[in-house]
């Protein structure tokens, strides 16, 4: 029953945050840039992604453009198809809204640190809602908000008991699913990631989020 009464509260307190959190507009944005929003509720894991591409510009499903897919790809490797994953993991980013393309042509601009300032508020509302035992950081940014600053390669394949304004999670940090990124693609990289994905699933099953999925598709 405890578990129950919390998820009812978690879902309760995710509403409320998520509508007023579609509705800031912080950082003077055209009327064209919405934030993001994660659908997920009563969730056990929180991913957090740098910010919205192109594709999400207009506010609607986080991870919705090309990187999504490879992120999705990575996860389904990990146990969790993307409905599932939508749905048992609450995604939130260091930025939420699109922050225009990158002045050398290349990705997207990385939001400056008056834009993650005016974010941070909503990342810490969702640690403290959520109180995720699993933490998914997605880029060198989302990476940077939890770890030392240190190269990809100390930080991916491993996991890290990581404090915040929560309380204390286990992170496993992913590289950023962009095309624009060749981290992957170097080295043993993907052998380092192909890592990380493996103690993801482990937790996922920990937590009970692959029976879940299974149970779910069987229906």
């Amino acid at each position: 029953m405890k578990t129950i009464a919390r998820a009812s509260t978690i879902d309760r307190q995710l509403s409320r945050h998520c509508s007023a959190l579609g509705a800031c507009r912080r950082c003077g944005h055209g009327d064209d840039v919405l934030p993001i929003v994660s659908r997920a509720r009563s969730p056990r894991v929180m991913l957090v992604g740098q910010a919205p591409g192109k594709v999400e510009a207009a506010g609607g499903k986080p991870f919705a453009g090309r990187a999504g897919a490879t992120l999705f790809r990575w996860l389904a490797r990990a146990g969790l198809d993307e409905a599932s994953a939508r749905e048992r993991i609450y995604i939130s980013a260091v930025t939420r809204c699109y922050p225009g393309p990158s002045p050398s042509g290349r990705g997207d601009r990385v939001p400056s640190p008056a834009e993650q300032a005016n974010c941070l508020s909503w990342l810490e509302d969702e640690l403290c809602i959520v109180r995720p035992r699993l933490l998914l950081p997605v880029g060198r940014l989302a990476i940077e908000r939890f770890l030392p600053r240190l190269p990809l390669d100390a930080l991916i394949g491993r996991e890290h008991s990581v404090r915040h304004v929560a309380g204390e999670s286990v992170a496993i940090p992913l590289p950023h699913p962009s095309g624009a990124s060749s981290w992957i693609h170097q080295g043993d990289h993907p052998q380092l990631l192909a890592r990380a994905l493996e103690l993801i699933s482990i937790r996922f099953a920990e937590l009970g989020l692959i029976a879940e999925a299974r149970d779910r598709s069987v229906a």
